[in-house]
């Protein structure tokens, strides 16, 4: 099955667009990434391993194992749909930058280095959802990003520690209010939880430059508090794509609880789900270990428990959590992208968010049920038990 997985490999990477590297376009390439479903040379190949495998796997057509998982997310994917995908906003303003302002001509001429960047975005609102302009400030020397609710306003609405603070640039695919490219989906943590908001401007360069001064300032950041450590080192934990997002189901943890449909993200360890894929806050997080710590994804669910489409399991050292995709095609990806993460060793501040996340969910648990214990609607409903002691009994399934 390998060799002929490495065939039918070799095949698509002779199709149009394919046949070069999708990041330099070096002809013939004989690498690829599993994760993204793009081809690479072996220059490009050796950049990708270093940003670690939760971002891109990249592997070598002759020297690595190809199974049809692998195969299957390269059939599905391919240069073309990568560069539509990653590049919507950026191919305009990196041609823009490199030509009309000459920003890598003369470095110190680009805004995004100055160390300090102010200015008004639209604001996707906590609970309406309506649009809203806000000031926001981004200060290299305070380390914070803070946004204001009037252009007057003395006290910020939020102070933001770089430290804490992602940016992505958004998919319009999952804007369904706003039908605009130029978005960043900003994420920090705030009282334990991941806080996600949603900025917009109407001009491409605008949003690009925010992007890179958040990226300046966290490069920063990481220098002052890790001195030892090389440009090339820091780079990778800038800013993080998410591995994966999209729509699936979950029950409840009760024996019998239905399935709920959910937006899933995917942020290296953290698998969050939402009811809407702009919620300001996700309904539940799951920490993601490693094998070795009682971590596991597998296909199907077992009877009897509910069935739903194409299901399958995670199990956790706490909990075992029932999905289910759309299509097999969906369980695969999900599943090969899960098992990326749970492959790759855990670092020592891995196991610290894991630690932070257990005693989060232990107290939020108790918290809750002392407060109201018929209450449900707590931001983290569904998964206040994921840190905590799960109770046996007829209500609630546990299985090795």
């Amino acid at each position: 099955m390998g060799e002929v997985n490495r065939k039918r490999l070799k095949e698509l990477a002779k199709r149009e667009y394919n046949n070069v590297c999708a990041d330099c376009e070096y002809p013939n390439p004989d690498w690829a990434s599993v994760t993204i479903g793009v081809f690479l040379c072996y220059e490009c190949a050796l950049i990708h391993r270093g940003l670690g495998s939760h971002i891109s796997i990249a592997k070598s057509f002759e020297l690595d194992n190809w199974d049809q998982a692998s195969l299957l997310t390269m059939e599905r994917n391919g240069n073309e749909l990568a560069k539509q995908h990653y590049e919507k906003v950026l191919r305009e303003q990196w041609i823009r930058a490199k030509y009309e302002r000459k920003e890598f001509m003369n470095k110190s001429d680009a805004v995004y280095n100055r160390g300090y960047m102010e200015g008004f975005l639209m604001k996707k609102g906590k609970k309406d959802k309506k649009l809203e302009k806000r000031k926001f400030v981004l200060s290299q020397v305070d380390q914070t990003l803070k946004y204001y609710v009037k252009n007057n306003s003395k006290t910020p609405k939020a102070v933001i520690n770089i430290s804490d603070l992602n940016a992505i640039f958004c998919d319009p695919c999952k804007m369904k209010t706003v039908k605009n490219p130029n978005a960043l989906h900003l994420t920090y943590l705030k009282d334990g939880y991941t806080r996600s908001i949603y900025v917009y401007s109407e001009d491409g360069k605008e949003i690009v430059e925010w992007y890179n001064a958040i990226r300046a300032a966290k490069f920063h950041y990481l220098q002052i508090a890790y001195p030892t450590c090389s440009p090339d080192e820091l780079l990778p934990h800038l800013t993080r794509d998410f591995v994966k997002e999209g729509w699936l189901w979950k029950t409840g943890p009760k024996v019998g609880d239905s399935y709920k449909k959910r937006w899933f993200i995917l942020d290296y360890r953290k698998l969050m789900y939402l009811e809407d894929p702009l919620d300001p806050y996700p309904k539940g997080e799951i920490y993601l270990g490693e094998k070795s710590k009682q971590f596991n994804i597998s296909s199907g669910i077992p009877p009897p428990l509910k069935q739903l489409h194409f299901g399958f399991i995670l199990k956790t050292p706490d909990r075992t959590w029932l999905f289910s995709a759309e299509t097999e095609e969906e369980r695969k990806s999900w599943i090969h992208s899960i098992s990326s993460v749970l492959e790759t060793p855990e670092s020592p501040q891995d196991s610290s968010v894991y630690l932070r996340q257990n005693l989060r969910n232990s107290f939020s648990y108790k918290h809750n049920k002392s407060r109201d214990s018929s209450s449900s609607n707590n931001r983290n409903s569904g998964s206040s038990l994921t840190g905590g002691t799960i109770r046996k009994g007829k209500n609630f399934f546990s299985f090795s």
